[in-house]
C-alpha cells in the first residue's frame, strides 16, 4: 500500500460516518482504496478474503446494490462534479437507509495525476421509518376521505381548493383534477358568494376550530349543471405552517328537503283534491283578516252527494270532487283561496271583494257546474252531472276570527238547500 492509501486509510478509519475513497484499478475495474468499519457495517459486514486494500469495489457491495451505485460512480467520474445517492441495505437487524454523497477526488502519487471518488454515508433510517410511517397515515387518511359518504373539501387561505373526494365529485359534477386549485366560489351560488366570503373569514378570526351542521340554516351549493344544491356543512380550521387551511364535510340533503317539503304541503292540502284543507284556509282567511279591507267568502256544498256516490260509485264521487276542485280554483283570483273543508263542502275567501261582489261570483260559479260549463276529462267516460248549493257572508267591521264569518255563511247555505238547492244565498237573506 502507497504512502497515500495509508494516509487514506487512517483518515477514513477516524471518521464516525460511513466513508469509502472508490478508484480504478489498472485494467480499469473500480475498485476500493480504503474504507472504514461503518462503511463494512453498512453494507453488511466485512467479506470474507477483505484484509487489505485495495479490493474490487463488487467484493464489498452485496449484488442487489451494485448496480445503482456503479452508475452514480461512473457518473461522477465522468462529470467530475458531486453526487448523491440513496440506497436501503439489507441487514441482520433489518432494512437500513443510508444517503451517499460523492465527491471526486484530485490528488499527486508521484508524477501522475489520480482521480478517486469519496463516498460519505449518513444513516437516515429513522428518518426514512418516519416518512414511511408519515405515507401510510396519508395513504389511510386519502383512502377514508375517497370512501367518506359525505362531500369533503378542503380550501387554503385563498378559498383556492386543495382537496376534492369522490362524494364531491358525485355531488358537484366535477371531477378532481378539474377542481385542484380552483376557486370554492365554483361551488357556490353567485348570489351568496359574497356572504359566503365574509362567513369564512370571520370564522378564521373566530376562537371556535369547527362548526357543526347543525348551526347554521339551510344553505345551498351549486352543481356543475348550475342547479342548486340543498346541503348541510360541518367546517374546521387548522393551523398549517402559519397559514389557515379550511375544511368542510358538505352532506346533500336533498332527498331530506324534499320529503320536509312534501309532508309541511300534506299538511296543509287536501289529499284528494290537491287544494289547501280547513286548517290552511283558517290560517290564510285570519291573515287577510289583519288587513281593514273588505273580506268576503262563501261555503259550497255539492247537492244529492250521496245519491251520486249511490248511483255511480264512491269513485265517481271522488271525479265530481276533482272536477269541482279544479274549476273553483282557475275561477279565483291570485288572492282569493279555495279550500276543501271536509266531505263535499268547499269554501272560498275572497280579500277587497263586498258581499254583492261575492254574490256574483259564487253564483256564476254554481252556474258553470249546473250547465256543465268546463272541460274535464272524466275517468268514467262521461260527465256526472251535478249542482251546487253556496252560503255567502262577508266579515262585519273589526272582525278579526273566521269562525263567526264561516258560521254565517254556512247558515245561509242551510238557507239555499232549504230553498231548494242549486242556489245562492247570502247571509242577510237579500239574495237568491
Amino acid at each position: 500500500m502507497s504512502d497515500w492509501a495509508n494516509r487514506i486509510q487512517e483518515f477514513v478509519d477516524g471518521i464516525a460516518a460511513s466513508v469509502a475513497v472508490i478508484g480504478y484499478d489498472e485494467s480499469g475495474s473500480l475498485i476500493v482504496s480504503a474504507c472504514n468499519e461503518a462503511f463494512f457495517e453498512m453494507v453488511g459486514g466485512r467479506s470474507a478474503g477483505v484484509r487489505n486494500f485495495p479490493v474490487p469495489l463488487d467484493s464489498v457491495l452485496p449484488s442487489y446494490a451494485r448496480r445503482e451505485f456503479r452508475e452514480k460512480i461512473y457518473e461522477c467520474f465522468n462529470m467530475g462534479t458531486a453526487q448523491e445517492l440513496e440506497q436501503a441495505y439489507d441487514l441482520r437487524s433489518g432494512t437500513h437507509w443510508w444517503r451517499l454523497s460523492l465527491k471526486p477526488l484530485r490528488h499527486k502519487d508521484g508524477k501522475a495525476a489520480i482521480v478517486e471518488i469519496l463516498v460519505t454515508g449518513l444513516d437516515i433510517t429513522p428518518k426514512m421509518e418516519l416518512m414511511q410511517q408519515l405515507e401510510i397515515s396519508t395513504s389511510r387518511f386519502r383512502s377514508v376521505v375517497d370512501a367518506a359518504y359525505d362531500a369533503i373539501i378542503t380550501i387554503d387561505q385563498q378559498h383556492n381548493i386543495t382537496q376534492f373526494n369522490r362524494a364531491a365529485e358525485y355531488l358537484f359534477g366535477y371531477t378532481q383534477s378539474e377542481m385542484i386549485g380552483q376557486p370554492l366560489d365554483l361551488l357556490i351560488p353567485e348570489k351568496t358568494r359574497h356572504n359566503h366570503r365574509d362567513y369564512v373569514h370571520n370564522f378564521a378570526r373566530s376562537p371556535v376550530n369547527s362548526r357543526q351542521m347543525n348551526e347554521r340554516g339551510r344553505i345551498f351549493g351549486q352543481h356543475r349543471n348550475g342547479s342548486p344544491l340543498p346541503v348541510e356543512i360541518a367546517i374546521s380550521k387548522i393551523n398549517v405552517n402559519g397559514l389557515i387551511e379550511f375544511t368542510a364535510v358538505i352532506r346533500d340533503i336533498a332527498d331530506r328537503v324534499h320529503l320536509m317539503d312534501l309532508l309541511q304541503k300534506q299538511a296543509v292540502t287536501d289529499e284528494l283534491t290537491g287544494l289547501p284543507n280547513r286548517r290552511e284556509f283558517i290560517v290564510t282567511t285570519e291573515n287577510m283578516l289583519r288587513t281593514d279591507e273588505e273580506v268576503s267568502l262563501f261555503i259550497l256544498d255539492v247537492d244529492h252527494f250521496k245519491k251520486i256516490n249511490d248511483t255511480y260509485g264512491h269513485d265517481a264521487g271522488d271525479e265530481v270532487l276533482k272536477a269541482l276542485s279544479a274549476v273553483g280554483m282557475n275561477n279565483c283570483r291570485p288572492l282569493d283561496i279555495f279550500a276543501r273543508l271536509g266531505g263535499e263542502e268547499f269554501v272560498a275567501s275572497l280579500p277587497g271583494t263586498n258581499l254583492e261582489q261575492a254574490r256574483e261570483i259564487a253564483d256564476k260559479l254554481r252556474d258553470t257546474f249546473e250547465k256543465q260549463g268546463f272541460i274535464h276529462n272524466w275517468s268514467t267516460g262521461q260527465p256526472i252531472p251535478f249542482t251546487v248549493s253556496i252560503g255567502v257572508s262577508m266579515r262585519m267591521p273589526d272582525e278579526l276570527e273566521v269562525g263567526p264569518i264561516l258560521k254565517r255563511a254556512d247558515m245561509a247555505l242551510y238557507r239555499a238547500k232549504e230553498a231548494g238547492r242549486n242556489r245562492v244565498e247570502c247571509e242577510t237573506g237579500g239574495c237568491a
